[in-house]
């Protein structure tokens, strides 16, 4: 088999703070073969790398050190790259222009945050965990 035809790993930036919830995500990235770009937990950070690495997609936490994470999806915007918001909050706490994006509503379980990134990077989406005989994990 040559590596020519495999597909390549999904780049994804991690915003999150929290270290114990960017390990979590991070494992379950790399899991689903995907790279990690971060995490990155402060604001100067995540603006850093969503402006100068290449990425498939990502993975925010609304409020993190610095300030509000809002820059760094218009960002992402601007560049055509999917997102989610991975946050407590509702819509209510979000700008107009990102009511109804998608969000990883914690705490979320280690099912809704593969499907979250199966669905991100354009992945079918399917419960591997469970075939696995890992049951949910609420974070």
């Amino acid at each position: 088999m040559t590596t020519q035809n495999a597909p390549r790993s999904q780049r994804v930036l991690v915003v999150e703070d929290e270290m114990l919830i960017a390990m979590i995500i991070e494992d379950a990235l790399t899991y689903l073969d995907c790279e990690i770009v971060g995490p990155a937990g402060t604001l100067d950070a995540a603006m850093k790398l969503a402006r100068d690495e290449p990425l498939d997609a990502a993975l925010l936490d609304v409020t993190i050190r610095g300030g509000d994470v809002f820059p760094v999806a218009e960002l992402l915007v601007k560049r055509g790259i999917p997102f989610a918001f991975s946050s407590g909050y509702g819509d209510w706490a979000l700008p107009e222009a990102f009511k109804g994006q998608r969000r990883l509503t914690k705490p979320f379980t280690n099912f809704d945050l593969e499907d979250m990134i199966r669905s991100l990077c354009d992945r079918p989406s399917r419960h591997s965990l469970i075939e696995q005989g890992v049951g949910p994990v609420r974070l």
